[in-house]
C-alpha cells in the first residue's frame, strides 16, 4: 500500500484561541473534515513514546514503513467478497493525516525525546540520528508524578502544588498552551507512563463532583493518570489509558467525558504475550480443545521492568494479565473444558534484556477422550515495537471519534477494545477479548460510520 507522501509542515502556526469543544462541528450521522493539525500530547515520554514518535517521523521522511499500523496499512472490505471492494481504511474514513500531527508530553525526567530514546535503546542510532533535530525539540513538560503511586522511579522534572487541584489546572494550562502555541486545531492525549500501583474504586470515584472535592483535599485514592486524565476530559479532549492503571475506568471520569463529548478507550496495550493468547485462546474454544493450564513468565530490562518490580504495580498489571483468557473462554459455559484452569502469571526485572522482552509460555491442552497435549511459546519479543504502532491507531481512531457525531458523545469506544489487554466496557458488560472478535468490531464500526453493510460472513447470499 503507498504511504501518503505529503509533506506537510510541522513548525507552529498563528496561535489559536483554546477550546474546550471540536474544533468542526458535525450533523447528525456525519464526520467532520481532519482539517488542520492535530496534536498528540504524551504522559510518560520513555520507550514507548519515543518509539513512537520516532517511527512516526521516520515515516513522514520515507526512512521506513508503519509495520503493524492498522490505519496506514490495513484495508477493509466493502459489500460482498465478489464486488472486490477493499479500500485502504485510511482512504475510507477520513483520518487525519500523519504529516499533520505535532508533539508534547510531560515526564519526571528532563531528557528530551532524542536523549530519552537513546537511553531506552529500542531503536538502532543510526536511524536516531537521521531525525536528532525533530527529536531534539520535544522537551518535556513538568510531570504529574508522586513515588507513592510508582515507587521505583524518580525524577526532578515535576510540578509543585499544594493540592491535586492545583496540579490538575496547571495541566489544564499546559493543554491550552500547547494548542495555542503548536497550532493544533484538536488534541488527543494518550498515556505511555508506568504502571500505577494497584487502587481500587472508592466514593471519590463516583462523580465528578465527588473527584473534584478529592482533588481539593488531596484524596490518596487519586493517582496522577487520574490527574492527567480529569485535565484532559474537562478540556474536551479525548483520552487513551495505555496502562492498567484504574484512571478513565471509573464513573466521574465517564461522566466528564460524555459531558465534554470527550471520548476515552483503555486499557494496557495489548502487546507481547497477552497478544499472543487472544489468538491462541480463540483457537483452543474454536475447537473445544480443553485447557487445564497455562505458565506464562516474562523477562524484560527496560524501565517499565523495573516498575513491575515493585510489587504494587505487578498487581495492577497481574489483574490486567489474568481476565484475558477468563472472558475468552467462558468457563460458565463450558466447565467441562475450562472450569477448572490454572492460570499463572510472572513478571522478572533483568536488566541485560532491556526492551527485548522474552515471554515464556507453557500450555497444558487436552483433546478427545480427555488425552493430553502441551504447547511451548518462546517469544522474544520488543514491546516497544508492538506498542507504538497501537499508539498511533488510537491517537488517530480517537480523533476520528471526536469529529463523528455518532461517537463523540459515548464516552467509552468499545470499539477500539482490539488494542487492549483489559478493554472498557459500559458498567456490567462483560469485555470482549477475543482479537478476531474485536477486529470485526471496529471494522463494523466503521462501516456504519460510512453507512456501508456490515460483514456478517454469513455468506449464503453466494449460493441463492
Amino acid at each position: 500500500m503507498a504511504i501518503k507522501k505529503k509533506q506537510a509542515s510541522r513548525t507552529a502556526a498563528a496561535p489559536r484561541q483554546a477550546s474546550s469543544k471540536p474544533a468542526a462541528s458535525a450533523a447528525p450521522g456525519e464526520i467532520a473534515p481532519a482539517n488542520g493539525k492535530l496534536g498528540v500530547m504524551i504522559p510518560g515520554m520513555g520507550a514507548v513514546a519515543t518509539t513512537f514518535v520516532a517511527g512516526v517521523e521516520s515515516v513522514r521522511r520515507g526512512l521506513a514503513q508503519p509495520i503493524g499500523s492498522l490505519t496506514q496499512m490495513g484495508t477493509i472490505r466493502l459489500g460482498k467478497r465478489t464486488d472486490g471492494r477493499s479500500p485502504c481504511i485510511q482512504e475510507f474514513v477520513p483520518l487525519a493525516d500523519i504529516n499533520d500531527l505535532v508533539f508534547t508530553g510531560w515526564d519526571p525526567f528532563e531528557d528530551d525525546m532524542y536523549a530519552a530514546a537513546r537511553k531506552a535503546g529500542v531503536l538502532e542510532k543510526d536511524l536516531l540520528d537521521n531525525i536528532k533535530p525533530f527529536l531534539s525539540q520535544i522537551k518535556p513538560r513538568p510531570a504529574v508524578f508522586d513515588r507513592d503511586y510508582v515507587k521505583r522511579l524518580d525524577g526532578p522534572n515535576v510540578k509543585k502544588g499544594k493540592t491535586k487541584m492545583d496540579l490538575a489546572e496547571q495541566v489544564r494550562e499546559d493543554i491550552r498552551e500547547f494548542k495555542k502555541t503548536s497550532g493544533a486545531s484538536r488534541l488527543v492525549m494518550i498515556w505511555c507512563g508506568s504502571t500505577e500501583t494497584f487502587l481500587q474504586p472508592a466514593a471519590v470515584h463516583e462523580s465528578v463532583k465527588a473527584f473534584e472535592k478529592g482533588l481539593a483535599q488531596n484524596d490518596e485514592n487519586i493517582a496522577p493518570s487520574m490527574i492527567y486524565a480529569y485535565a484532559a476530559l474537562s478540556e474536551g479532549v479525548p483520552y487513551a489509558n495505555g496502562a492498567p492503571n484504574l484512571t478513565v475506568d471509573l464513573p466521574a471520569m465517564h461522566e466528564l467525558s460524555r459531558r465534554n463529548n470527550a471520548p476515552i478507550c483503555g486499557k494496557d496495550y495489548k502487546t507481547g504475550q497477552t497478544l499472543l493468547k487472544t489468538i491462541l485462546a480463540p483457537g483452543f474454544k474454536a475447537r473445544m480443545l480443553g485447557l487445564s493450564g497455562w505458565f506464562s513468565t516474562n523477562i524484560l530490562g527496560n524501565r517499565d521492568g523495573e516498575v513491575l518490580d515493585d510489587p504494587g504495580s505487578f498487581k495492577t498489571k497481574e489483574e490486567s494479565k489474568l481476565s484475558v483468557l477468563e472472558h475468552i473462554l467462558q468457563p460458565d459455559l463450558y466447565p467441562q473444558l475450562y472450569g477448572n484452569i490454572c492460570h499463572k502469571v510472572r513478571i522478572n526485572y533483568y536488566p541485560p534484556r532491556g526492551d527485548n522482552k522474552e515471554g515464556w509460555d507453557n500450555i497444558d491442552i487436552f483433546g478427545w477422550l480427555g488425552y493430553p497435549m502441551q504447547i511451548k511459546v518462546d517469544f522474544l519479543c520488543r514491546d516497544s515495537i508492538l506498542a507504538a504502532p497501537i499508539v498511533l491507531d488510537l491517537v488517530l481512531f480517537l480523533d476520528l471519534a471526536l469529529r463523528s457525531s455518532q461517537l463523540r458523545g459515548l464516552g467509552i469506544q468499545e470499539w477500539l477494545s482490539f488494542y487492549f489487554k483489559s478493554p472498557m466496557t459500559a458498567p456490567g458488560l462483560y469485555p470482549e477479548h477475543d482479537l478476531f472478535i474485536q477486529l470485526m468490531k471496529l471494522k463494523n464500526t466503521l462501516r456504519h460510520l460510512k453507512g456501508e453493510s456490515l460483514i456478517t460472513h454469513l455468506g449464503l447470499e453466494y449460493y441463492d
